[in-house]
């Protein structure tokens, strides 16, 4: 009795997925989440084939972040004042369309770096659209005391599609080719816009505010001048930009184990491997106080165990030291989510929503970037090592320094 106790108080509360609503958002969105993995993994492979450089790599980050940064606010924005049922469905055409144009592309044997990178920015802009809209509708459809469990059941099936994505890309790789993975992920689309499709029509309630740069701008003014909201954002870019080591995958693969396909895979899916491993795990989580010492900590330790995974030369103690600090990540970004949801208002809910999605994606691409022009000039165990101890270091010293953020608690406020 006492140790079913000890596991329900640790595995994760699935009462939401009671709701059919939010049950079919939370089921396509985890199946379509494997289709995108499949293309990420599968340009990376593709223009590390043409050009056989990290640096081009990591040029993904911008071609990403560029549109995440300017669609992902304006879209939060947008999300607070129209139907976000139809930006929702408006925001997976465009995804859709860009993953085509990229299966096309492999079809036709086109090989060129600028088209793909192109097609990949417009890939983004589709997914900064969907991204803080989803985040907005989800309390609309779960009662306010079942949001927290929401948002972590969301992390889990994001993670748990990072897992098998790349797992599965591996294969398709060996055997098939990216054209194949394009492909793929185009038919798994389909599952995702039909949870889409059956939500019920979401326009906004309250005040509208016109959506535009001052509704932005409004936004940006509201984190600034709350500093445990700017902070959940500072230490998350801090871990993402110094310390993710996505763009030197091929490299590594390359030197370390002769480029198979499959130990591309198995990097590429280790991170989000401990993601889901704390997700089911996850029921302590919302029992911890000091929030913000406990996330400065965990991204340290994320830091700590990205670095001395880039040390070990063995594929399997490599993911095992990823998995952990993955973990530790979606320790993180659940705290993250309760901190944003425990400060902001119901108006500013879709431009919070737009500022995270921003961070979340953005931040990994700002890493992408980070990582593949320092592999320029220290290698890729340099880049890659060294950026794990500089993230350590630097959350650790600004985490701590602001107090507002280092002595924080949850508050309860209504969604």
């Amino acid at each position: 009795m006492a140790f079913g106790n000890f596991v329900r108080r640790l595995a994760v509360d699935t009462r939401p997925l009671a709701i059919p609503a939010y049950r079919r958002l939370w089921m396509g969105q985890g199946v379509s989440f494997i289709g995108f993995q499949l293309t990420s993994v599968a340009v990376s492979a593709q223009i590390y084939a043409i050009t056989g450089s990290s640096f081009w790599v990591g040029m993904l980050g911008p071609a990403n972040l560029i549109p995440l940064v300017v669609f992902g606010l304006w879209g939060g924005a947008v999300a607070d004042a129209v139907d976000r049922r139809r930006l929702l469905l408006i925001g997976s055409l465009i995804a859709w369309t860009a993953t085509l144009g990229l299966l096309l592309q492999a079809a036709l044997g086109v090989a060129h770096v600028g088209l793909l990178l192109a097609t990949v920015a417009v890939h983004a802009t589709g997914f900064a659209l969907t991204g803080p809209t989803r985040g907005a509708i989800v309390p609309r459809l779960v009662p306010v005391e079942l949001v927290p469990a929401a948002n972590t059941l969301n992390f889990l099936v994001g993670n748990l599609g990072t897992v098998v994505g790349p797992l599965v890309a591996g294969v398709v790789l060996a055997q098939g080719g990216v054209a194949t993975a394009y492909l793929i992920d185009a038919l798994l689309f389909g599952v995702g816009f039909y949870a889409a499709v059956r939500l019920p029509a979401l326009e906004p309630v309250g005040e509208v505010t016109r959506p535009g740069l001052r509704s932005v701008v409004d936004g940006l003014r509201y984190i600034s001048g709350h500093p445990v909201v700017m902070m959940s954002f500072v230490v998350d870019i801090i871990a993402m930009a110094f310390a993710l080591p996505r763009a030197l995958f091929p490299e590594i693969v390359a030197e370390r184990f002769g480029g198979s396909p499959i130990a591309f895979g198995w990097l590429s899916a280790s991170i989000s491997i401990g993601s889901v491993a704390g997700g089911l795990l996850s029921g302590w989580v919302g029992r911890v106080r000091r929030q913000g010492m406990a996330l400065t900590f965990v991204i340290a330790a994320w830091g700590l165990s990205v670095a001395v995974a880039g040390l070990v030369g063995e594929l399997w103690l490599m993911v095992a030291l990823l998995a952990l600090g993955g973990a530790a990540d979606l320790v993180s970004a659940v705290w993250r989510q309760t901190i944003l949801q425990t400060h902001a208002p119901d108006d500013m809910r879709g431009r919070m929503q737009g500022v995270f999605t921003v961070v979340v994606a953005g931040g990994p691409r700002l890493g992408d970037l980070r990582a593949g022009a320092s592999a320029v000039w220290f290698g890729a165990t340099g880049a890659w090592v060294g950026g794990g101890i500089a993230c350590a270091v630097v959350v650790l010293a600004v985490g701590l320094a602001v107090p507002a953020f280092r002595s924080y608690r949850p508050v309860a406020r209504s969604v």
